[in-house]
């Protein structure tokens, strides 16, 4: 992802391609595909898909989807658009271009497409194993026919890979081969000349090997051909190509590659209707114009398709590469800004140094680090793309072999706290993760088909034989911990669960197991307003109960949000879920926090007399569940006024940008339910 670098002057611009896309003046040739399903009950902002919508360069390849055919929410180009309202909420801090179909354009907006059930698998898995694997695999060949005897005489076996990741914990592999850097080898019999396709067909056998033991393959395609002459040796074959086609096409060009890879594209589906989908290396504006990702879905309804570093709308996941920086550095989500429900994946290298392939070495593997990523992605409903670098046979060196055989055992005893488990203290509810008492650190989940199940990984132990965890309302009935059964000391109050007597910490991650009795003390039916909002994001989104809906405050400082209870009721706290689409830190100076920072609550019987704040602070620039604690008082009506957020000047996009899936007023604290043995 590149920042923006064009000055806001150019939204004007843009606001004028789109409603030409929409006129008809513009709306290049694409071939057929069935009329997909109307959007006429959605309005889609581009800042949920990339975009800055302040008309910066990085707006134009969302906005440029509408043009291409892309199938985007966006693709006006292609779509009856009659009773269409397309607006430009632009003010001197930005705003957004959005496009809607018989709606009013002040109506929530939610994301697309994410309760398809081609989704399922992926939402239930953990993670994948990441296998970059080809013909610059050290030692590296430019003969195909080399490269496939060597591996073939190697001992290769699709069964290896698969129970190499079974040994992780993984449901999913990504194999790619057909990487820019690798030689673009094409590990299948293909048909379409252009670069090298083994005669084994390799492909084919991890994908029958995969299914028999329940998991899936996705396929790597890359757009990139800039990386043909590599090493001094041509891997494109564009003579062969167009002898093919019947016309010449250089694959070296974007274009033209994207034609080869194109044809690859649908030789695969034809080939596998048991893969489990693609996993896309960016965009390619021969496939977008084409309307590629549309006919996968078609064609094979049962596909994924994931996208790196770009969060492309009609796509099902996108990936974040080798994020670092955080503090603490195995923290990955920290640096990830696609909110949930958005199928969301991190992709990182086991080995702690060299390339994403094989060079001929082997590093270690540095376990903290590694658990650590898995364990914290997990505790965010991130899933873990973990790359492991297969050698020519297949095999991986044996500090990553000796790490899957760790890996194997490790997490056994603790697996029902990751795996059937979503992040706690995100939408799905749970305890509060993160940062705790005394430099103790970690995550939580949450068991999807029993919300009173719920787990505390900690990672970073407390400097103490203390932990303090916000309860999030959740009254605590037991604790023990997961890897022993061991029954735990623990109390709660003032909403906070307190564990004690802690000791012989694990070295990576102690894990407690956490018994509920349901919630107590959170309002329902409180009506939420706001003092600024964009369009199709009121501030009654923030108490909807809907993660799928939210307030944004249109980039408008001071902004704040005021709660109607009904009539008068006890307020004992301000619960947030802030919308995670942006990074908890600031990672570089147009990327940073959206998230609040200065604050002040204030308390009102009628509405209109407010006095003095009752509460002023700042709030951490941290993921997860916020609380705001006050002093138990009376009232109808709470206010919070944000003054300021964390994002700087330098970040345009997320600068005074604040957004908000979910906001509440606790009326009293939760209390420990009845333990084991108390009448």
């Amino acid at each position: 992802m590149k920042p923006p670098t064009a000055p806001r002057s150019r939204a004007a611009a843009i606001v004028l391609f789109v409603v030409a896309v929409v006129l008809g003046l513009s709306h290049p040739a694409a071939p057929a595909t069935p009329q997909e399903p109307s959007r006429a009950d959605t309005v889609f902002d581009v800042r949920d898909y990339g975009a800055t919508g302040d008309g910066s360069a990085h707006d134009t390849p969302t906005v440029n989807k509408a043009q291409n055919g892309g199938g985007s929410p966006f693709d006006v180009g292609s779509q009856d658009v009659t009773g269409s309202c397309l607006t430009d909420s632009r003010n001197t801090s930005g705003g957004a271009l959005r496009v809607s179909g018989g709606q009013d354009c002040g109506t929530a907006a939610e994301p697309l497409d994410l309760d398809n059930p081609r989704q399922d698998f992926l939402r239930a898995s953990v993670g994948g194993l990441f296998l970059h694997w080809g013909l610059r695999t050290a030692p590296a060949h430019t003969s195909c026919t080399a490269w496939e005897d060597d591996v073939t005489n190697g001992g290769w076996n699709a069964d290896y890979w698969v129970k190499e990741a079974q040994k992780l914990h993984t449901q999913y592999l990504v194999l790619a081969s057909f990487h820019s850097r690798l030689g673009y080898a094409r590990a299948w019999p293909s048909k379409i000349p252009g670069s090298c396709s083994t005669q084994r067909d390799f492909l084919g056998e991890l994908v029958t090997a995969a299914k028999a033991k329940g998991l899936k393959v996705i396929l790597y395609m890359t757009n990139d051909p800039q990386w043909h002459d590599e090493g001094g040796h041509e891997w494109l074959d564009s003579a062969a190509y167009s002898a093919y086609k019947g016309k010449n096409v250089d694959l070296t060009a974007n274009d033209g590659f994207g034609q080869f890879s194109y044809d690859n594209f649908f030789e695969v589906m034809n080939r596998y209707p048991d893969l489990g989908g693609f996993w896309i290396d960016n965009d390619n504006a021969y496939w977008e114009s084409h309307d590629l990702y549309r006919q996968i879905y078609e064609k094979r309804p049962t596909y994924t398709i994931s996208n790196n570093n770009e969060d492309t709308p009609i796509m099902d996941m996108i990936s974040n590469e080798q994020k670092t920086g955080m503090t603490p550095g195995y923290d990955y989500p920290q640096a990830v800004y696609t909110a949930q429900p958005r199928l969301t994946e991190a992709d990182f290298k086991l080995p702690s140094t060299g390339a994403w392939w094989y060079g001929g070495t082997d590093p270690s593997v540095d376990k903290m680090l590694t658990l650590g990523r898995l364990i914290t992605n997990t505790g965010s409903s991130v899933k873990a793309l973990m790359a492991e670098t297969a050698q020519v046979n297949g095999k991986f060196p044996a500090n990553q072999a000796a790490f899957n055989n760790f890996a194997n055992s490790y997490l056994a005893p603790i697996w029902e706290s990751l795996h059937g488990t979503e992040g706690g203290g995100y939408l799905y509810g749970g305890l509060k993760p993160g940062f705790w008492n005394d430099g103790a650190h970690g995550v939580t989940t949450i068991a999807k088909t029993d919300p009173n199940r719920q787990y505390v990984h900690v990672l970073t132990p407390p400097s103490t034989s203390t932990l303090r965890i916000r309860d999030n309302g959740y009254r605590v009935a037991s604790v023990t911990n997961l890897r022993t059964g061991a029954t735990v000391s623990w109390s709660q109050s003032g909403g906070v669960l307190t564990l004690t007597g802690l000791g012989a910490w694990d070295p990576y991650d102690t894990v407690f197991k956490v018994t509920t009795a349901g919630r107590q003390g959170i309002l329902a039916g409180v009506k939420v307003s706001a003092s600024a909002s964009a369009s199709g994001h009121a501030g009654s989104a923030a108490g909807d109960g809907d993660y799928r809906t939210y307030w944004d405050n249109d980039k408008s400082l001071p902004v704040s949000l005021t709660f109607d209870l009904g009539s008068s009721k006890r307020v004992q706290y301000l619960g947030l879920n802030q919308r995670e689409d942006s990074v908890a830190y600031a990672r570089s100076d147009t990327e940073q926090s959206a998230r609040i920072k200065d604050y002040k609550v204030y308390l009102s019987a009628d509405g209109s007399t407010w006095g003095s704040p009752v509460k002023t602070g700042q709030l951490p620039s941290r993921r997860g569940i916020q609380g705001i604690d006050l002093t138990a008082a009376g009232a109808r009506y709470v206010r919070l006024e944000v003054g300021s957020t964390w994002a700087a000047s330098t970040d345009t996009t997320r600068y005074q940008r604040l957004r908000i899936d979910e906001a509440w007023i606790g009326t009293s604290y939760a209390t420990p339910a009845k333990k084991r043995g108390q009448s």
